[in-house]
């Protein structure tokens, strides 16, 4: 799989009826990513086997209890276990003041290092970058700073026509090719043209985990066409009184900004422990926006070809 979600957790402030506070796990070209770790994310990652040491970048959108509480314990987990590579953190000031006063009391060491990437989340702002992706911050709008993160990746190689491909044709020039690029020799004459031997690339992808969050109209430009959109849905519209005080968002508005950006796909979560049926929920946000689906314990939501 080359970009696929599972989701570890969906509940809100509480844990309630089996559901666990906010964390997800991101594949993306085989690099693997944490959105947040609420209580318990640990115990999840083992339930669905998955692969905690191939983990290496860790992002966490707010200090709220239910977005970042399972870290501590994950931490030390890897160290007991004998990790040896780096773990990047990316979070707002002040949980690497946390984490740091965990180990300075209980005078550990880890066997790893702690990378701390430290942002501000009131503007967009890449936090990390290679060759296939980027992922870069989204402003929200919540009772404590808060920020999403979009996952985008960059434009894949052209895939080669090998049934076109000719026998005096150089390694060199096959890579320039699936570049997008046409071959010229050394004068500057044409030997290759690209569109001749080429195929497209497969599609990039987009993921947006839009975290706790007011009705937030001012990241509907940087959204637009994302392929996939996770936005909260702590409560059903008939609680959208309950959603203002606290700065959350209904079923209705997570279903507009899949609407507004154009999404591909809209995964709804973070309810409240109010709710014990969620399909009311999806229903409602089907109302406005028919490809949404419930962003649940165990769900795995895989783009592909």
């Amino acid at each position: 799989m080359s970009f696929a979600l599972t989701i570890l957790g969906s509940s809100g402030a509480l844990p309630a009826y089996g559901r666990f506070p906010s964390s997800q796990y991101l594949t993306i070209q085989n690099r693997h990513f944490l959105i947040d770790c609420g209580e318990g994310a640990q115990m999840q990652l083992m339930k669905y086997q998955i692969p905690v040491h191939r983990i290496n970048h860790i992002f966490i959108s707010h200090l709220h209890g239910d977005h970042y509480l399972g870290l501590v314990g994950l931490l030390f987990s890897m160290h007991l276990q004998k990790r040896t590579a780096d773990l990047h953190l990316y979070s707002q000031k002040g949980l690497d003041e946390i984490i740091l006063l965990h180990l300075k009391y209980s005078k550990s060491t880890l066997n790893y290092t702690i990378q701390f990437h430290l942002f501000e989340p009131d503007q967009p702002v890449v936090l990390f970058e290679d060759e296939a992706l980027t992922v870069e911050t989204i402003p929200l709008i919540h009772k404590l700073p808060c920020a999403g993160f979009l996952f985008r990746e960059k434009q894949k190689p052209f895939k080669i026509d090998k049934q076109k491909l000719l026998p005096d044709m150089k390694l060199q020039h096959i890579v320039l090719l699936k570049t997008g690029a046409d071959v010229y020799d050394d004068r500057q004459n044409l030997l290759y043209r690209n569109s001749d031997f080429t195929l497209p690339p497969t599609p990039s992808y987009s993921y947006a985990y839009c975290s706790d969050t007011a009705w937030n109209e001012s990241m509907i430009t940087q959204l637009q066409n994302v392929t996939m959109l996770y936005h909260e849905a702590t409560f059903m519209e008939d609680e959208r009184n309950k959603a203002i005080e606290t700065k959350h968002s209904t079923t209705l508005d997570a279903a507009r900004m899949a609407q507004q950006t154009h999404a591909g796909k809209l995964l709804i979560g973070h309810f409240s422990a109010r709710y014990r049926e969620l399909e009311p929920a999806l229903a409602e946000a089907r109302t406005i926006f028919a490809n949404t689906e419930l962003a649940i314990e165990g769900n795995t939501f895989e783009l592909s070809v």
